[in-house]
């Protein structure tokens, strides 16, 4: 097979096009943004550039609490990916370690990570999943002889909307106006 088959060209775009669909139905840039927003975090208090033959070391007493805080950043874009009904918890974690990281984490790896932890935050926090596509609901066909407009027949005996029977409380033959009474 050569490279350029159709087998190939449809397989990308249906894949392509599930993973599309996947990620229509979950915080993606949020959990996007929250997890590369945890690697500056852990990265720079542990780094060392070298200038020429000038070692800058930017290690800090804060190392620690850097690498937790940018774990806990990766591992809440993670859950927001794979468990979209904690994302208004996650957003807010995520919110709250950016802020932490300034003080903590070189000002929040150089700004970085902090600038990242909170879009993707506020995000996480404002996502809402979408509504599914209602379908029209079938209408029966009409029936021939049919007394009804739609086709449809009602039986006499069977109580319905204005009779005694009517207990939804929303007909005005039951005294109610379509108010519901307490007593």
């Amino acid at each position: 097979m050569s490279a350029e088959t159709p087998a190939a060209a449809d397989q990308f775009a249906r894949r392509r096009q599930q993973f599309r669909a996947w990620r229509g139905t979950r915080p993606f840039w949020a959990g996007l943004f929250v997890l590369l927003s945890g690697f500056p975090i852990m990265y720079f208090p542990y780094a060392h550039l070298q200038i020429g033959h000038l070692t800058l070391a930017m290690a800090t007493t804060a190392g620690a609490g850097s690498l937790i805080i940018g774990v806990l950043l990766v591992v809440l874009g993670i859950s927001l990916w794979y468990q979209r009904h904690v994302r208004t918890f996650a957003g807010v974690a995520a919110i709250l370690l950016a802020l932490v990281s300034l003080p903590v984490s070189n000002f929040g790896g150089f700004v970085i990570g902090f600038l990242l932890a909170m879009v993707g935050g506020a995000m996480a926090v404002s996502w809402v999943p979408g509504a599914p596509e209602q379908d029209e609901p079938h209408r029966p066909a009409p029936v021939a002889g049919g007394d009804t407009p739609d086709g449809l027949t009602f039986d006499k005996d069977t109580p319905g909307p204005g009779t005694p029977d009517d207990l939804s409380g929303t007909s005005p033959a039951g005294g109610a106006n379509g108010r519901h009474s307490a007593g």
